[in-house]
């Protein structure tokens, strides 16, 4: 489980460790610029702090306490850190990178935009960098300017797989199927190990009801038979397509991939309610909740297989625990007035 550091950084803001002006180190920074003395609690935080405190002109050691932080959901922590790299290491291309990152999780979007386009003004021909940028540029659904960027790389590289991969997401966000699909083939052409090509394929084509669909699905797990993403894209499939055994035995392989999937179980759990399969459904959704206590969905699903089952007692206590989580939800409301 991550270590929580929201305490210990806003401590941080209001003490004023972090704003400059502290007493002048024997390496000639500021001793109190950083906080290079505070301690987190988080072991991997505070040996670099410490190590900052040693070398306090180090940008290298300031990006990774930056990259541990963000790791830890200490946002503020992280800007913070990232933007004293960069004062000691202005052009540093992964610092940027980084940075643009935390500012996009954290909801500044605006900041994470202008530091990616900071990035592509110092590096013009770095293709990593410009398909960052066209990535970030389509998340804010700027698509005229996402375009213009990938088609920047594609005249450095005219191959560039990534490229016609983030092509099609532009075309498929503006419902242009045909262009998508052409840019999707496009990128597997390339790079057969795209994966993510494949999967948008066959949700392509499955949404026009295009048999064609099982074969990209297949093809994505086929080019990475441990990727989740690609088993549960296709697991989706195949419940669509009603072959739920199918569909079942993607959630197994997932399951053994990762166990602390729940939503493999948790889906499972569904498929096993439409088949009448009550008890390998109840079981299902019990595991889920083995894994994360906190699936709210899980708790109500279980509560409808023990109803179904005639254990009013035992399902009155989930659709109430549900309930608990969140007061609003209706069909917990509706599930206990009837077990009442």
């Amino acid at each position: 489980m991550k270590t929580k550091i929201w305490i210990i950084l806003a401590l941080a803001a209001l003490t004023g460790i972090a704003a400059c002006g502290g007493k002048e180190n024997g390496n000639g920074g500021q001793a109190g610029d950083t906080a290079e003395a505070l301690q987190t609690g988080n072991a991997a935080i505070d040996g670099i702090s410490q190590a900052i405190a040693r070398s306090p002109n180090d940008p290298a050691l300031y990006a990774e306490r930056a990259r541990l932080f963000y790791e830890n959901d200490g946002y503020d922590g992280a800007i913070r850190d990232l933007n004293k790299a960069l004062s000691l290491d202005s052009t540093n291309v992964d610092y940027l990178h980084l940075l643009a990152d935390v500012y996009l999780d954290y909801f500044k979007s605006r900041q994470a935009l202008k530091t990616m386009e900071r990035a592509a003004e110092l590096y013009p021909e770095r293709i990593p960098t410009l398909l960052k940028l066209a990535e970030f540029q389509f998340t804010l659904k700027q698509y005229n300017e996402s375009m213009k960027a990938i088609d920047r790389i594609l005249h450095l590289d005219p191959q560039n797989a990534e490229a016609y991969f983030w092509f099609g997401m532009n075309f498929k966000d503006q419902g242009d199927t045909v262009r998508s699909i052409n840019s999707f083939q496009k990128a597997v052409e390339f790079d057969a190990g795209l994966v993510d090509g494949w999967i948008n394929l066959g949700q392509l084509y499955a949404s026009m009801g295009d048999p064609l669909a099982a074969r990209y699905f297949e093809n994505a797990t086929r080019a990475a038979p441990q990727d989740i993403h690609a088993l549960h894209a296709r697991a989706d499939y195949l419940s669509d397509q009603n072959d739920l055994r199918g569909a079942i035995e993607m959630y197994r392989q997932i399951a053994r991939i990762d166990p602390q999937y729940d939503e493999a179980y948790f889906n499972s759990g569904l498929i096993y309610l439409d088949m009448d399969s009550i008890r390998q459904a109840r079981d299902q959704f019990d595991i889920a909740i083995k894994v994360s206590p906190t699936h709210i969905r899980a708790y109500y699903y279980r509560g409808l297989a023990k109803e179904l089952l005639g254990d009013r007692a035992a399902a009155k206590a989930d659709y109430e625990q549900a309930l608990r989580m969140a007061p609003d939800y209706e069909q917990a409301q509706e599930g206990l007035d009837r077990v009442r």
